[in-house]
């Protein structure tokens, strides 16, 4: 079997599926402490023969194979997990080998392959919860640098009405600050899903994620945006980046893809929550091919 875990800031997924990546059990596990949350999903795989693995983790994370660091989560804001080894842990165990990369890079890859990017060959994954973090694929390939990009923490000008000072424990009011779930519940003091959906709260969201996308368009010039993560279950905030998007560009990019067809350029995930499992099995399966 292929083994994949989806290791978030709020559970970690965990799945086996056989080689043609088809999903046979999977299990969510709370993030809590290192030892806790590593022993249950430790338990879980012990149940299976597993052949290879993929983990995508929240980020940062050191995805560079030629790191000594390789498999970390590095600078997170979760306290616990700073600097713990996903890969070693795993391998006290387990003897198969482990691919390791973020979770969004995952999910991106998951969606070019199986999903709602399977027609074209670069993509974003934009996941906006917990936190916000942004797989790519350019050329059917995971993009890498120095270290997987952030585009989670870019510079965004506030909008007029936003008096919030922002949510990130690095930059303040960055995209993740100003944008992310914990953003939200923070600046109305109440959880995003309890807010009505014609709450001021979505427009000012909105306008930040137009934003956010406007700048991954004119970096990366993607064929196909993809947002996912908890905050993008509340539907009516796509004709609202929609709207400040095409606000944004001004005809500026003239393609049908920034106007008549936006609703189909931007579109939310059809993997149903295992767009990162899916690539992680991908990246699983092609180690031992």
């Amino acid at each position: 079997m292929l083994g994949a875990i989806e290791a978030g800031g709020t559970k970690f997924l965990c799945a086996v599926g056989d080689m043609d990546f088809n999903v046979i059990d999977k299990i969510e596990i709370s993030t809590t402490s290192p030892r806790e949350t590593i022993e249950k999903v430790k338990g879980f795989f012990r149940q299976y023969n597993v052949r290879s693995m993929g983990i995508g983790s929240f980020g940062p994370a050191d995805v560079n194979i030629d790191s000594p660091n390789y498999g970390c989560i590095t600078t997170t804001p979760k306290e616990q997990w700073q600097y713990f080894n996903l890969i070693t842990a795993m391998k006290d165990v387990f003897d198969f080998p482990i691919v390791f990369d973020t979770d969004v890079n995952f999910a991106a890859l998951g969606e070019v392959r199986f999903g709602a990017a399977r027609h074209v060959k670069s993509c974003i994954y934009v996941t906006i919860g917990t936190g916000i973090g942004v797989g790519a694929i350019v050329n059917n390939q995971i993009l890498h640098g120095l270290s997987h990009p952030e585009m989670g923490h870019i510079v965004v000008r506030r909008h007029k009405n936003d008096l919030f000072e922002g949510a990130c424990p690095f930059h303040q009011d960055c995209l993740e600050g100003l944008a992310s779930g914990p953003s939200i519940e923070k600046r109305w003091s109440k959880e995003g899903f309890l807010l009505e959906s014609n709450h001021e709260a979505w427009e000012i969201e909105g306008y930040y994620i137009a934003q956010a996308l406007m700048t991954y368009i004119l970096t990366l010039s993607p064929e196909k945006i993809i947002l996912g993560g908890g905050v993008m279950k509340q539907r009516q905030l796509l004709p609202i980046i929609y709207h400040y998007l095409k606000k944004l560009n001004e005809g500026y990019i003239s393609l049908p893809q920034m106007d008549e067809q936006i609703s189909e350029y931007i579109v939310t995930p059809e993997l149903d929550g295992l767009s990162a499992i899916k690539g992680g099995f991908y990246l699983a399966k092609k180690r031992i091919d």
